[in-house]
């Protein structure tokens, strides 16, 4: 017979007495009472320590990136060798790339009215993953799910959540047999000018000339002097 089955006692049954059944069931609801306490407690700790340590992780990493110590996206000084993006993006598509480096997420949209733009993929906040939402209003919108984050598809440019700064610029151009191509980069807020006039350096002289880079116009004149 289960325990659930057992008959009611008998009404001249007396058992072990009431006094000491009594004692028994509170010391064992007491008992009950002690280890869901203590199963409570040992859960609440280690949510605790885990949410402690998910939490630090990230701080270090925004600190880090917000002082320099970790790489950011357009650091680097040189120009980076063109890298072919798709062979073909159409309006109203995106695509995901490596861009300068391997270790560098990059997005490229094509938005609606034919404009091509390109981003860091790395949200400014916390370094989490960026992606391209279409249906976002007539350009649609740069989104980072993990603190909400939202970016201008157009200009790169913060219009909610935490992120503090705007997505560094992936430049791009498009050849005649309508292949997309990245080829320069800018950091969070930096002008197109001063991103190009950085990476050309001495190294592409003519163009620095061109864009009336500061220290340039001398080399382009000796280029352009007959020999």
């Amino acid at each position: 017979m289960s325990v659930t089955e057992q008959p009611p006692p008998h009404p001249g049954h007396r058992g072990d007495g009431p006094a000491d059944g009594g004692a028994a069931a509170d010391a064992a609801i007491e008992q009950l009472r002690d280890r869901i306490s203590a199963d409570s407690l040992t859960t609440r700790r280690d949510y605790l320590r885990i949410v402690a340590t998910v939490s630090g992780g990230l701080a270090i990493g925004g600190v880090g990136v917000a002082a320099g110590i970790l790489h950011r996206h357009g650091d680097n000084e040189g120009l980076p060798d063109p890298k072919k993006v798709a062979d073909l993006l159409p309006p109203g598509q995106s695509v995901a790339f490596r861009f300068p480096g391997e270790d560098d997420r990059a997005l490229a949209v094509r938005l609606g009215d034919g404009s091509l733009v390109g981003y860091s993929a790395v949200c400014t906040h916390l370094a989490c993953g960026v992606l391209w939402r279409e249906d976002r209003g007539p350009d649609g919108e740069l989104y980072c799910p993990c603190h909400e984050g939202v970016f201008d598809a157009r200009t790169g440019e913060v219009t909610a959540g935490p992120p503090p700064r705007p997505l560094p610029r992936i430049y791009l151009t498009e050849q005649a047999d309508g292949s997309v191509w990245a080829v320069a980069t800018a950091r969070s807020g930096e002008q197109v000018k001063d991103a190009l006039c950085r990476q050309f350096g001495d190294s592409h002289p003519q163009e620095s000339a061109r864009l009336g880079c500061p220290g340039a116009a001398r080399a382009g004149t000796t280029e352009r002097r007959p020999t």
